[in-house]
Formats: C-alpha cells, sequence, structure tokens
C-alpha cells in the first residue's frame, strides 16, 4: 500500500503510548491514537522513574517535562515491624547516566504535561472514546477497525505499523491470541494518594521519607508522592490487603480512612484517590506479530517494588522507536524488530524477578514467617540485591563462544561535557544515533581509512573525548567525569554506544575497534540496516 492514514496507529493512551507518539513525531512520522476512554487513567499508579529513564527523556526533548515533575529520591529502607532496618537501597548517588539514581514523580502531573505537549504536535492525531473492535495485518500495511463509542459509528483506518500500548488488559495482545507466562506472584495492595496541607512535609510529621514497614499485621509502604503542577506535595501509602479481608471492604472510604489513621489526622490534608491493585508478575510469550507489536503493560507487568513499572513501558518505546524509525525510513528491513523482544524481553523478566525479590521481603502476613525472614536479614544471610541487569542478547559485540562481549550490553555512561565552549548534556549536543567515543590513546586520525569510511557510510558519529582540564575545542570535555573513569575501569579506549544508550562494544586499541566496526557492520547488514 502506497499510502497509509498514518505511519504508526497506538492502542491506548496511558504514559507510555503519550512518550511513544511524542518519539515518533519528533522522528517525523505520522501517528495515530485510538484511545476506548474519555480520559487518561485517573488513578493512582508509578511515582518513579529512574536515571535511564530521565536520561530518554532529555534525550526525547522533554527534559523540561522531566524536570517540571520530578525530584530525587531519599535512601529507600525497609524496616520490620519494630523499626529495626533490615535493608537499605540508597539510589541517591550519581548515577552512570549524571544524577541521582532514581527521581520520584507525580504520574498525573507527568502524563498533563504530557499530554498538552501532544496537542501541540501537528503529525499526532488524538482520539479519545474510540476503541479498536479489531485490526488485519495485510503485509505491507495493517487496516485496523476503531468505533466510536459515543456514536457507535465504525470506520477504517490504516497504518505501516501498529503499536498494541493498552495495558495490562490488552486487547491486541487477546486479539493476537498471544499467550503471557505467570512468573508466581500476587498480591492485592490499596493504594492511596493523599495531598499534604501547607507547610507539612514528611519529616515534620514523623514519617519515613521513603521506606516500607514490613509489618505481618499490616505491611505498608510509605514513599513521596510527587509534587504536582501547583507545587503542592503528595504522600503515598500503600496496605496490602490482609487473608482476612475482602477486596470490596478494601476499596471502601471508610476502610481508607482507618488505614490512613494510624499515620495522618484529617486536618493534615486530604485524601485525593485510591485504588485496589492486584500487583502480579506476567510477561508476554510474543511481543510481536508481523506489523502488530507491543508495549508497556500490554507485554508485561511487575510488582512496584522497585519503582519499574513504568520504567519499563517507557524502556521498550526508546528500545523500539529507532529500529522502527530506520525501517520507515527504508534504511533497514524489519528483520531488526527481531531485536525488540529479543533484547526487551529477559531484560523486563530480570527486573520482574528483583521485583518480587523485594516482593517477597514485605508480602509476608504470617507471623512466625515474619520472625524468620528478620532473623535472615539482621543475622546477615540473607542475600544482597542483585545488579539492575544489562542486554544480554540482540544487536551486540560478541566474544568467541557468541556470549556478548563486555562491555556489550552494558548502559553507557553520559553527563556534562563541554565542546566548542558550550557545556551542556551530551546528549544534547550529539545528534541521536550510533556514536563512537575516543579517548586520546585511539585519535580518529589513527584508525584505517577503510574503517573511516565503514564509520561513515553507518552513519556513526564519532566523539573524542578529554579530561576537563585539557580538553581542546575539537574535543569533547569530560565536566562531570562520567566517560574516561567509565572506559579507564573497563580497559578500553574507544566505546561504540546505539542510539538507545546502550554499548555495542568497546576496544582497547586500534586493531580491537577495527574489528569492532566490521562486527557492527556485518550485524547491521544481517539485519537489512543499509549502510
Amino acid at each position: 500500500m502506497n499510502k497509509t492514514d498514518f505511519d504508526v496507529i497506538q492502542i491506548g493512551y496511558g504514559p507510555v503510548s503519550k512518550f511513544s507518539a511524542l518519539q515518533f513525531d519528533r522522528m517525523g512520522w505520522r501517528v495515530g491514537v485510538f484511545e476506548r476512554f474519555g480520559e487518561s487513567y485517573p488513578l493512582p499508579r508509578a511515582v518513579c522513574i529512574d536515571h535511564e529513564v530521565n536520561r530518554a527523556l532529555h534525550a526525547a526533548g522533554l527534559g523540561e517535562i522531566a524536570r517540571a515533575v520530578t525530584s530525587p529520591a531519599p535512601v529507600y529502607r525497609w524496616f520490620n515491624a519494630e523499626w529495626t532496618e533490615l535493608l537499605a537501597l540508597d539510589w541517591t548517588g550519581e548515577s552512570v547516566s549524571g544524577g541521582p539514581g532514581t527521581l520520584f514523580v507525580h504520574q498525573p502531573s507527568l502524563e498533563a504535561l504530557l499530554h498538552a505537549e501532544v496537542r501541540r504536535r501537528s503529525n499526532i492525531a488524538l482520539h479519545f472514546e474510540t476503541e479498536c473492535t479489531g485490526f488485519e495485518d495485510r503485509g505491507d500495511h495493517v487496516a485496523v477497525t476503531v468505533r466510536d463509542t459515543v456514536t457507535g459509528i465504525s470506520r477504517t483506518v490504516t497504518a505501516r505499523y501498529m503499536l498494541g500500548i493498552d495495558g495490562a488488559n490488552s486487547f491486541v495482545r487477546e486479539k493476537l491470541g498471544i499467550t503471557r507466562t505467570d512468573l508466581g506472584f500476587e498480591a492485592d495492595w490499596l493504594v492511596v494518594d493523599f495531598l499534604l496541607a501547607e507547610g507539612l512535609t514528611a519529616r515534620s510529621l514523623g514519617l519515613v521519607e521513603c521506606g516500607q514497614w514490613c509489618n505481618p499485621l499490616r505491611p505498608t509502604t510509605i514513599v513521596p508522592g510527587g509534587i504536582d503542577l501547583n507545587g503542592r506535595v503528595l504522600r503515598r501509602w500503600e496496605f496490602m490487603r490482609l487473608p482476612t479481608e475482602t477486596r470490596e471492604e478494601m476499596v471502601q472510604e471508610a476502610k481508607v480512612k482507618e488505614l490512613l489513621g494510624d499515620w495522618i489526622k484529617p486536618d493534615q490534608g486530604d485524601l485525593i484517590r485510591h485504588a485496589l491493585y492486584t500487583f502480579r508478575s506476567l510477561v508476554a510469550d510474543e511481543w510481536r506479530k508481523g506489523r502488530v507489536l507491543l508495549a508497556g503493560d500490554a507485554a508485561h507487568l511487575m510488582p512496584p517494588f522497585m519503582g519499574q513499572g513504568m520504567c519499563a513501558g517507557l524502556r521498550d518505546i526508546w528500545n523500539l522507536s529507532w529500529k522502527l524509525d530506520r525501517i520507515l525510513r527504508g534504511t533497514a528491513d524489519d528483520g531488526i524488530l527481531d531485536t525488540y523482544m529479543a533484547e526487551r524481553r529477559p531484560h523486563v523478566t530480570e527486573v520482574i524477578r528483583q521485583s518480587m525479590f523485594l516482593g517477597s521481603i514485605i508480602c509476608i502476613p504470617d507471623p512466625e514467617a515474619a520472625a524468620a525472614r528478620d532473623a535472615m536479614f539482621l543475622g546477615g544471610e540473607a542475600p544482597p540485591p542483585a545488579p539492575f541487569p544489562i542486554l544480554t542478547d540482540g544487536l551486540l559485540s560478541r566474544g568467541a563462544d557468541g556470549a556478548p562481549k563486555a562491555p556489550a550490553g552494558d548502559l553507557a555512561p553520559h553527563g556534562t561535557v563541554r565542546h566548542q565552549r558550550r557545556t551542556a548534556r551530551f546528549d544534547s549536543l550529539v545528534p541521536p544515533g550510533f556514536v563512537l567515543i575516543l579517548d586520546r590513546t585511539i585519535p580518529e586520525a589513527s584508525l584505517p581509512a577503510a574503517t573511516r569510511d565503514t564509520l561513515s557510510a553507518l552513519g556513526v558519529r564519532v566523539v573524542a573525548i578529554a579530561d576537563r582540564v585539557s580538553a581542546g575545542d575539537n574535543e569533547f570535555a569530560d565536566s562531570q567525569g562520567q566517560f574516561l573513569p567509565w572506559m579507564a575501569g573497563r580497559g578500553i579506549h574507544a566505546l561504540l554506544v546505539r542510539p538507545d544508550f546502550y554499548a555495542f562494544g568497546g576496544a582497547a586499541d586500534v586493531a580491537g575497534l577495527t574489528a569492532l566496526i566490521e562486527e557492527l557492520r556485518g550485524q547491521m547488514a544481517a539485519l537489512g540496516m543499509a549502510a
């Protein structure tokens, strides 16, 4: 089909879909968004984004929005019933992306700003009260049947690709017949957002700033709820439903006020919203069928104890969008989409397992089991939290055994740099795409002419980086000290970074770099990515 109504159709309009629409618009593509309801989902959900997602928002031109609705996270502390600390997760330090590892966010405010930005973009057509009732992959495009839920009138729209970003109960996933693997976690929690009265803070109220109270009599989450667009401070409480309680009982406002009453007085603020959620651990067994792909909660669900649910969905789009952009431009065939699930599914599955591990610490309503847990942690016998996962498959440099060769799959460093008298975030000075970062051990001029030609043909931007004191005008000064120590710690002088910030690979010398570039060329050719 030579002409479609849209380049990309998206079903659903949560935060992941908003980000996706803005990303494809930024790349110059026509986006049609269809949402069955008349507004975005209003109930409480995410309160965190991590450094990687924060970096993606900035790189996508949404940095002002991110700054407006986020604040650095305090230490995340886990206590037993007697308020003895069992575990502390410190996300306050400098991250590999530059800045704190985790930020708290008020999701309704984030979505409101993203929605306002969507409304300003002429390439995005947003349709509320319009549900998808069917679709057909016709080989070179997707025909999507949508129905106006007010008038009942149906019509067909077309796009080159379609994304199912329609949540946990995804119509798109069900229509495709895609099954999900259940990793075995399920628990009901009441989630409550509370607006503090002016001048009040967690500290002034004697509350834990950010933590989990692992009391078997009532496992409770107590964390920041973000800051809204009016600068008002919110708090988030989450209460586990006990075996003796019903789901119907938990959502009654009287029950909500009863549970909050142990922590805060009615005159200290206002109850904003509450909802009962069943936290589960599910991952779709397929993420793509032809020209239809899944992302966000349609592809995976996890317990919230790592604050990674929304992050995982935004990470899906950051991985997928640059690949789909190349296909739409005709510089790759759709074989590159096979790397989407290959890269994202193992990564998100590990994040789910880590979230389940944290959930297993708090979701204990039995006093004897809780006492055994306390003894394990206080006796130093508990396993430490696992490191955050890296990419383990897909477009990555590989060793002789076929496995990714370090630092392939690592999230590459990022920070403030200086270039030609301008100081800014690295991503704002270097256009999106593949980037080769070289320190002074491997100057670009030392590369064979054929290798330089290959870099040019592949569209790889070459960046020379040096320390902040001696860097010349044509070099990037490592102002924040993020790049050079990271590379030195891995014994490399060249770092090849993918468009989504992950390392394709690294090299210690010219010969190794020449081989690395040739490997990239070969893998790109195998995926139909034109040089």
